[in-house]
């Protein structure tokens, strides 16, 4: 981060980056695909090697693919400067696990496969992506339940729409103020703040939901607590529950974004790199249930060629017990950090749920958006699946809703939830 051109001006970090993804070695990938291609269930075998196990049973099982050219993400400015200006002092600890000098940006922008550390700094990358790094607010959003019908229409089985799925972070950020570490850090020691709620269907849960602390101390568990619509109070949640326990059917707190559980609990190792197909630049805002699967997914969308890194996730049976996967394969998009699919194995080592993410690239959410418009573009998730592909159960969450009446949905970095959202006064009020 600190060469130098002959002139003594600074060679810019995205030409390095280009640098080291020219020489970092690359795991063949023999593509069976090209732009123009359509790919269904009659012709899924031509991306069994090109995508996730579970992502090549949702094709098989008519989750359709249109099949187009690769085409670059770029980093926030913002963010961008900030990687530049702080990334130069960030490294792990002694333990080589927690992070030391971290403040904003991205921690490792540049990675070298043969760091026996590399698969931990791949996973603080995409802790610290683009994507939102101050404050979101997802509002009006739906999940629905269906099960993989390959064929056939939607016919869903349960309907659940939140208020809000929002986030706050007290570091890390670029865009609002206080930058670019809220001054509570030093005080609480809260790395972040997580909230969904209230529920507003189905009307059984009316009024329910949950906020999540995270700290930066590794050795500190995440504090949860839910307010249960059937019980009227709120009640702390075991932070196993986070991983292991449904949510919104299939769904669970640490895959609702991509993987998401403390870092610090889980052990990782590098399996390499490859170029695969991920969703990055979808076109449907907002995105359509499969009529092919049943609903069980969104498609058809556009699909491409990109470069991911590959890492096995394990949980450290002296940090953390009861979790219910034995491991869980991340993959991650190498230039926008988000998860185009994860899929986690049962205590048996079969695979047993796979959570698909539909991304895109642009200045807003949806197309006729007045208020979420942004002065460059930026990442959007406009749709994720969560497949348990043992019972064939799916919940696909739709940012935003096809039926929604907050059609914008997104509002990142803009200062639309504060850390007086993520309280216990504020989600029993909203309950109720």
């Amino acid at each position: 981060l600190n060469m130098k051109k002959p002139s003594g001006r600074r060679i810019p970090l995205s030409v390095i980056a280009v640098f080291f993804a020219l020489t970092f070695p690359l795991t063949p990938a023999h593509a069976q695909v090209k732009p123009g291609d359509r790919i269904t269930a009659k012709n899924a075998e031509q991306v069994r090697a090109l995508v996730s196990p579970g992502t090549f049973i949702a094709v098989a099982k008519g989750m359709e693919m249109n099949i187009v050219a690769p085409s670059r993400i770029n980093w926030p400015p913002p963010f961008q400067d900030a990687t530049e200006k702080y990334s130069s002092q960030v490294r792990l600890a002694p333990d080589h696990r927690d992070l030391i000098g971290y403040v904003a940006g991205q921690p490792f922008p540049i990675l070298d496969p043969n760091d026996p550390y590399v698969a931990t700094k791949i996973m603080w990358n995409q802790y610290f992506k683009p994507i939102a790094t101050d404050d979101a607010d997802l509002r009006f959003f739906e999940c629905q339940v269906a099960k993989q019908n390959p064929g056939a229409e939607q016919a869903l089985m349960t309907l659940t729409e939140v208020g809000h799925l929002a986030a706050y972070s007290d570091l890390g950020r670029t865009e609002v103020e206080p930058l670019p570490v809220d001054p509570d850090f030093k005080i609480s020691g809260i790395w972040g703040r997580a909230a969904a709620y209230p529920t507003l269907a189905p009307a059984e849960d009316r009024g329910s939901g949950a906020i999540r602390y995270r700290y930066w101390d590794g050795n500190r568990g995440d504090d949860a607590w839910a307010f249960l619509a059937g019980t009227r109070r709120v009640r702390r949640v075991n932070e196993v529950i986070m991983s292991s326990s449904p949510g919104l059917s299939t769904w669970d707190a640490d895959h609702a974004g991509g993987f998401g559980a403390k870092p610090q609990e889980y052990n990782f190792k590098y399996l390499g790199d490859k170029n695969m197909l991920a969703c990055a630049h979808a076109q449907n805002s907002p995105a359509q249930p499969c009529k092919t699967d049943g609903g069980a997914t969104a498609c058809d969308d556009d699909w491409e060629m990109r470069h991911l890194y590959v890492v096995e996730v394990t949980p450290r049976p002296e940090r953390i017990q009861g979790i219910l996967q034995s491991k869980t394969i991340v993959y991650v998009d190498g230039e926008g950090w988000f998860n185009p699919y994860v899929d986690s194995y049962d205590q048996k080592g079969e695979l047993w749920k796979t959570q698909i993410y539909l991304n895109t690239y642009r200045d807003r959410p949806v197309p006729d958006a007045k208020i979420a418009v942004y002065p460059f573009k930026r990442e959007f998730i406009v749709a994720a699946s969560s497949i348990d592909v043992q019972s064939g159960v799916s919940t696909t969450c739709y940012l935003p809703g096809p039926d929604t009446p907050e059609r914008e949905c997104w509002y990142i970095n803009m200062g639309a939830v504060d850390k007086s959202f993520f309280t216990t006064e504020a989600l029993t009020k909203a309950g109720h």
